[in-house]
């Protein structure tokens, strides 16, 4: 239990070391990635207004019953898809991508590259 809890206290330091750098504006709004045991989240975010324009996870009535997990990669790829289209919906064509301090491989990458496929940029 001590391991996975330094392990979540790790990766939200880097989250927040990150975030110093990391900006979204109204042009180019922050894409925000949260993944637990059994699903994942992504969010388009204003920082400068503080509202979350766009969001898209594994919980999503369309998804959930295309989906038998919500946790691996299939579902990430979809989910990156989704706010990718969603994004395109309103206007949003390019974003900073915000991998909310986990390592860019799995399912946070999956989730990126479904979501340039459907053409979103970052």
């Amino acid at each position: 239990m001590l391991k996975a809890k330094s392990r979540q206290i790790n990766r939200k330091k880097r989250h927040r070391r990150v975030r110093t750098k990391v900006f979204g504006t109204p042009e180019r709004p922050r894409l925000n990635v949260f993944r637990s045991s059994k699903h994942i989240y992504a969010q388009v975010i204003d920082d400068q207004a503080g509202v979350t324009l766009v969001a898209a996870s594994s919980l999503d009535s369309g998804l959930r019953a295309d989906l038998n997990q919500g946790g691996n990669r299939e579902a990430a790829r979809k989910v990156g898809a989704l706010l990718a289209n969603r994004a395109k919906d309103r206007g949003i064509e390019e974003v900073v991508f915000d991998r909310g301090g986990y390592l860019y491989h799995g399912r946070v990458k999956e989730l990126a590259d479904g979501a340039r496929e459907a053409g979103l940029n970052f």
